[in-house]
């Protein structure tokens, strides 16, 4: 490819003088370490990086809500991306910002989730706790996947503005408005660092970007109404039960709620600088949140079930744990994660630090085949 070309798609691909001025430009990529980019801008980049990564090929056998379910129709992990990235990037072109920042971010969000979602994710942070592994969340696991884990724990090098939505997208912690937070990369790597030891750090981040924020808006407007269909396919709770005053308004299909929310986000966001819900539908959807915590989320797993968990996710860390420090190069966790990572990662991680990265990765039906080995080889 000429040099003359090679500019003249450059130029092509990059959409920057079509953003609102608002939006965050491709010539303002970060990268920690300085590279040359090719005909790719550095957000479409990203993308790239994330979708041919290991972690994310694993996606597609992580629970979302519902576990071991054989219904098919249900959404797991990987779908969950690609429809927060979906909504996301329609607020974000409506918006005038770069969807390819939005699509990255979206698409490595949930990358750092542990078997069996939310719940494998606070018995994780169990165990870290106690070994003193600082605080687990799975927003901060998807930016040590990405940068610090994969590529043999040399990291994507992705770009400040991604990894910081990624880092930022909690869709726990709803707010009305977002408004972005202006960082250096020095800014996002003490707020890393300080969510594994200060309680309320991980709750009190923000996004960089405009499009950080729609990322962590799309993430909640994604599940609110998927999480009732399929609980309603489940069985676990009937139309009779669905909240006739809230839905009257945001509509009872995901169609229909995913629709209400988007419009009314764009029509209170757009020429501002903030990312931004009415009242009215800020409180619809916190009543729909509720609605789905004490009618769907609380059910979806039984307390037998949470203990069982709790039980098999110690014993697979214990069993980890002894086979690495006793360097059992025929154990699961050398011959699957441990003898692919480079120098430098053996060197700066401690030996409990790297069985909570190992089990995070899991997917929930190899995390299932790992106890299962582990109580045999205990025999």
């Amino acid at each position: 490819m000429n040099e003359e070309l090679q500019i003249k798609i450059k130029n092509n691909m990059n959409h920057d003088n079509f953003l609102s001025p608002l939006a965050c430009l491709n010539k303002d990529a970060i990268r920690l370490h300085e590279e040359k980019e090719d005909i790719r801008p550095p957000y479409f980049h990203d993308t790239d990086r994330i979708i041919y990564s290991l972690a994310y090929t694993r996606y597609i056998n992580k629970t979302q809500v519902f576990t071991n379910t054989l219904n098919d129709n249900v959404t797991r992990r990987s779908t969950h991306v690609q429809l927060v990235s979906k909504i996301a990037r329609t607020i974000g072109r409506a918006l005038g910002l770069n969807e390819d920042l939005i699509e990255a971010a979206s698409l490595g969000h949930d990358i750092g989730h542990t078997p069996f979602g939310h719940a494998g994710e606070a018995i994780l942070n169990e165990i870290s706790l106690r070994v003193g592994e600082g605080y687990f969340n799975h927003n901060i696991q998807s930016v040590r996947k990405l940068e610090f884990i994969e590529n043999k724990g040399n990291g994507l090098n992705l770009t400040m503005q991604v990894v910081d939505a990624i880092m930022c997208h909690n869709g726990e912690l709803e707010l009305e408005c977002y408004r972005p937070k202006k960082k250096t990369f020095q800014d996002f790597l003490s707020e890393y660092s300080k969510t594994y030891y200060e309680k309320d750090a991980n709750a009190s981040l923000i996004p960089c970007t405009l499009e950080g924020c729609v990322v962590r808006i799309s993430d909640i407007i994604s599940y609110i109404g998927r999480d009732i269909e399929d609980a309603l396919r489940l069985h676990i709770i009937t139309k009779h039960d669905l909240p006739k005053d809230i839905m009257t308004t945001t509509g009872y299909t995901n169609k229909e709620i995913v629709n209400y929310f988007i419009r009314d986000v764009i029509n209170n966001s757009f020429g501002k600088d903030y990312i931004k819900m009415s009242k009215e539908a800020f409180e619809n959807l916190k009543k729909l949140k509720k609605f789905n915590y004490e009618h769907i989320y609380s059910k979806a797993n039984s307390k037998e079930t949470l203990n069982k968990w709790h039980d098999m996710m110690e014993k697979v860390f214990a069993k980890s744990l002894k086979d690495l420090k006793e360097e059992n190069e025929t154990s699961d966790i050398y011959i699957y994660f441990y003898k692919y990572m480079g120098d430098n990662y053996k060197k700066n991680t401690t030996k409990e630090r790297v069985v909570i990265d190992y089990i995070s990765g899991m997917t929930d039906r190899f995390f299932i085949a790992s106890y299962e080995k582990a109580l045999t080889d205990n025999k």
